[in-house]
């Protein structure tokens, strides 16, 4: 003989209590994925924003130098009390972006374990390349991490010198972006 269907119809079936204590149901269980999922997806966001920290940066003794020129650039030190700490410079804005930088950070793990960078003259000796990588990655996200904080719509041209208000004003226009003109502004020139 056929089973009888049961009472009420599918639905009623899925949400009726299960036989097993452990199956805990549609209800239950659905609620605690959502719990995990909430408890995994704020704790993959918060160790993003926590690798993006000055403390965790600067914990590999490689970043001392490029710490010290923070520390003595406008960036981390101006008149009206902004500091732009490591993430906000080299992690791009949007989600999606700013995750591909994470991922891509193992090359950098890599050179560190590596010894790739361990001493100043290393350092020094890598200065150019690491710049140009940088100088690339904001040229090519039209400087998104500048414009998080920098917007041309907020700029007071009139109390910029000629010169860069027009800059400024025809940046979209000329098909530049702000690492054309700004670079060094946090960190030493290569070469001086």
């Amino acid at each position: 003989m056929n089973s009888p269907q049961p009472v009420g119809g599918i639905a009623a079936w899925l949400w009726r209590r299960p036989q097993r204590w452990f199956l805990l149901g549609i209800p239950a269980g659905g609620l605690i994925a959502f719990i995990i999922g909430v408890v995994v997806t704020g704790g993959f966001v918060g160790g993003l924003k926590f690798a993006e920290t000055n403390a965790f940066c600067t914990s590999c003794h490689e970043m001392n130098t490029a710490a010290q020129e923070l520390k003595q650039s406008v960036h981390s030190s101006n008149e009206f009390g902004i500091q732009a700490g490591c993430g906000n410079c080299h992690v791009p804005p949007a989600f999606l972006p700013g995750l591909w930088r994470h991922i891509q950070a193992y090359k950098e793990l890599w050179g560190h374990l590596r010894g790739e960078l361990d001493t100043p003259a290393k350092y020094e000796a890598m200065r150019m390349a690491l710049a140009q990588k940088i100088w690339d990655e904001l040229k090519a996200n039209d400087s998104a991490e500048c414009r998080s904080c920098h917007t041309p719509a907020a700029m007071a041209f009139a109390k910029q010198p000629p010169a860069a208000a027009e800059a400024h004003q025809s940046l979209a226009k000329s098909g530049m972006t702000c690492i054309d003109c700004h670079q060094g502004v946090a960190h030493t020139l290569p070469g001086g």
